[in-house]
């Protein structure tokens, strides 16, 4: 019998497959350029480069789907956490990384 309860139907329509857009923050008021990688841009920096607003805070808007991921700040080149972060992680290098959850 197929109706709405049927738990045998699948819907394409799934909060995991959804994204949903997660602010990111990074004090650098000295740097001349910050990007983000993570394991939703292949942890390729510069697909994800950051803006940088008048008070010296860097920004971006980034389209994450449901779950944890993992990402860090490239400041001047140089790796950095985020201390807003949800957590720290390791990566698959065993490099420290930072954690967001996305619900």
């Amino acid at each position: 019998m197929n109706n709405m309860f049927d738990k045998n139907i699948t819907s394409p329509y799934s909060a995991k497959r959804m994204t949903k857009p997660v602010n990111f923050y990074c004090a650098a008021p000295s740097a001349q350029s910050v990007y983000m990688a993570g394991d939703f841009n292949w942890w390729n920096p510069t697909s994800h480069p950051m803006r940088r607003r008048e008070d010296g805070w860097w920004f971006i808007e980034v389209q994450l789907t449901h779950g944890h991921h993992q990402y860090r700040f490239l400041v001047d080149g140089k790796p950095v956490l985020d201390p807003k972060s949800t957590g720290i992680a390791r990566n698959e290098r065993n490099e420290e990384v930072s954690l967001v959850a996305v619900s």
